[in-house]
């Protein structure tokens, strides 16, 4: 069984979403549907062990870039040449695709996050433990679980962004692997052992100027394993910075995508 994705957009897409822990393909609708009247289709990955995609028995982010790299073979051909855009944990499985699958990337985003061991993932752990304190067979209504959530979690978007994840079908479940997921926080902050040739391909590297995940000690290893890469930190954003900059994000975004076109533009960090 293959990950589950959806297509915005028509015609052949031209970008594709990779979302962060806990998220989930539909996390990039909004921003999808702005490139799709921008004339550029795009098709929004659910992970392995997230939304409608299948559970594994491990976290690895190399079987998480086979994954993604067959979905895309299988569903558009060897020669698909996506523009693969990731966040977060996404955004590592999106630079292992790039460096292990190169000929199905015209070009690479990653969003707030860098090919490292990522610290700032041990803030995932209370928000692990608030999901696991709700006891779902007594829960009534989905009121009742963001209530409950609350006392854990004060911040009503990031209650939000978990809740997303409930469901009510044969009694209240998490539809992602939280079992899992939970216990596998070093490895989701880790990052694999690379021994592929860089990419050579063009590179986007946003980061949130609020954000804590990408630090100027990233940018030797970044360089090393992307050449082609430029740096962009986007004034006033977080680590979920497609979120907190939505227009700059598709501006950077429609910017990247022209510049993929044209192999002789610069890429100009700023």
């Amino acid at each position: 069984m293959g990950l589950y994705t959806e297509l915005v957009g028509t015609g052949r897409p031209r970008f594709a979403f990779l979302h962060g822990l806990f998220g989930r393909g539909r996390n990039f609708t909004g921003v999808a549907h702005a490139l799709s009247e921008a004339g550029q289709g795009s098709v929004l990955f659910d992970l392995p062990n997230h939304g409608r995609s299948p559970w594994t028995e491990r976290f690895d982010y190399r079987e998480m870039a086979a994954a993604v790299a067959a979905e895309i073979s299988e569903k558009l051909g060897s020669s698909a040449e996506l523009i693969l855009v990731g966040h977060s944990m996404g955004g590592k499985v999106a630079m292992l695709t790039a460096l292990e699958h190169p000929d199905l990337v015209s070009g690479l985003v990653v969003v707030d996050i860098a090919p490292g061991r990522s610290e700032v993932v041990d803030t995932f752990t209370p928000l692990v433990a608030a999901m696991r304190s709700l006891d779902l067979s007594a829960l009534e209504s989905r009121a009742e679980a963001e209530e409950l959530l609350g006392v854990r979690v004060r911040d009503p978007q990031v209650r939000q962004f978990l809740l997303q994840n409930l469901r009510r079908k044969g009694g209240w479940h998490w539809q992602h692997n939280l079992g899992l997921l939970g216990t596998s926080l070093a490895a989701i902050g880790d990052w694999p052992q690379v021994r592929t040739p860089p990419y050579a391909g063009p590179v986007l590297w946003l980061a949130g100027e609020r954000s804590d995940y990408v630090r100027d000690e990233h940018d030797a290893d970044m360089a090393r394993l992307f050449p082609n890469v430029a740096k962009v930190v986007v004034p006033g954003a977080g680590h979920w910075l497609h979120a907190d900059a939505p227009e700059a994000f598709l501006s950077e975004l429609l910017g990247f995508a022209a510049r993929v076109d044209d192999p002789g533009a610069e890429l100009s960090p700023r």
